[in-house]
């Protein structure tokens, strides 16, 4: 065998190896539904944004090396987030991060599979989740209106906090 036959045929071999590697390296798709712009969810202005992309890189899921994030926005339109819902669930993403309970709840609707990650509020009174404590299906996430029952708590920790309040 000639020497240059045998360099060609270990580049080949290299090239071929590297792309293989690259393969397994699986990249998630993450569709996030915001209820009103598109622009918002990477609003530099926005400490939840922010937060919420800090902490994926801080767990190892970096945009545009192995997740693959698509924005989707209802314009501010509640009209037509069934059909938004419908469209992303079309598009088979891994997971759907789902910003207000009425996204949530389209999202729902329109698929049997993907679990949905939701940030909103009454997610038990709207029916998204059986209770806080196990919400069921697969629906998960954060309720920052968590029901009537946490103003009783709320105010015995500010009484904790200031017992000289009144």
């Amino acid at each position: 065998m000639r020497r240059r036959d045998f360099t060609i045929g270990l580049l080949v071999a290299a090239k071929a190896s590297t792309a293989w590697s690259q393969q397994l390296v699986t990249q998630r798709r993450m569709a996030v539904v915001e209820a009103n712009f598109v622009a918002s969810i990477d609003d530099p202005g926005s400490r939840l944004w922010q937060a919420f992309w800090q902490e994926l890189r801080r767990l190892g899921d970096a945009e545009g090396q192995n997740l693959a994030v698509e924005r989707y926005a209802g314009e501010g339109r509640p009209e037509g987030y069934a059909d938004l819902a419908r469209e992303v669930v079309r598009n088979n993403p891994d997971v759907i991060v789902a910003v207000t309970d009425a996204i949530a709840a389209a999202a729902h609707e329109a698929n049997n599979t993907t679990p949905i990650v939701l940030i909103g509020g009454a997610v038990v009174e709207n029916g998204l989740a059986a209770s806080l404590a196990r919400p069921g299906g697969k629906i998960t996430g954060i309720d920052v209106y968590a029901g009537d029952e946490i103003w009783g708590k709320l105010l015995q920790i500010l009484k904790e906090a200031v017992p000289s309040a009144s």
